[in-house]
């Protein structure tokens, strides 16, 4: 569909999910909402057959994946592939496992979601931006411990050219239409936040 380059195209799109693990959200200020656009962005990209891949940092110090962005995973999984990559790096792309699955999956566009907004999220999106993909920061699927750093980070995100959005945009612009089965797939997703 033709439109804007800016604009999400669900045959480019893959969806980047980073460090939301137990030990970490359990500082986040806005943990709950966070977690809850996350598992809507999942579905949603379940739904436009878009990849998925995860990033967990230090699992022995941070935990596991929160269970709710699991148990998404886990019915994504039916349906888009889905990579797990640990890591030790702030940026995912220090990560030779990363670039592989993320190279692996033939897309340039990539929309993030995860904790925290001001270290990993941003030094891996700039990295991606650097390299060349489209790069979609998703505000409200983002979190740092404090406020100021969030804000920090995405203004920062903003100035470099990364495009900052919301998950309704994402969501709403992968589906693309009205009147569809995935359009009612949809309407289901954001009935639930």
């Amino acid at each position: 569909m033709p439109g804007h380059p800016d604009l999400i195209d669900r045959d480019d799109l893959v969806l980047l999910v980073v460090d939301v693990q137990d030990r970490l959200a359990a500082v986040m200020e806005r943990r709950q909402d966070v977690v809850a656009a996350t598992v809507r962005l999942i579905r949603a990209a379940a739904t436009v057959r878009a990849p998925v891949l995860l990033t967990r940092q230090y699992r022995k110090g941070l935990g596991e994946t929160v269970p709710e962005v699991e148990a998404a995973l886990q019915e994504a999984r039916e349906e888009v592939p889905v990579t797990v990559v640990d890591k030790t790096t702030f940026c995912a792309c220090g990560e030779a496992g990363f670039t592989a699955a993320l190279e692996a999956t033939g897309r340039r566009q990539v929309v993030i979601a995860g904790m925290e907004t001001h270290i990993c999220v941003t030094q891996t999106a700039l990295a991606l931006a650097a390299t060349g993909h489209r790069v979609h920061v998703v505000e409200d699927a983002c979190c740092s411990r404090r406020s100021r750093d969030h804000e920090t980070a995405l203004a920062r995100l903003r100035a470099q050219r990364v495009t900052v959005t919301c998950a309704e945009s994402v969501m709403y612009e992968a589906v693309g239409r009205a009147g569809t089965g995935e359009f009612r797939r949809l309407l289901a997703v954001v009935k639930e936040g």
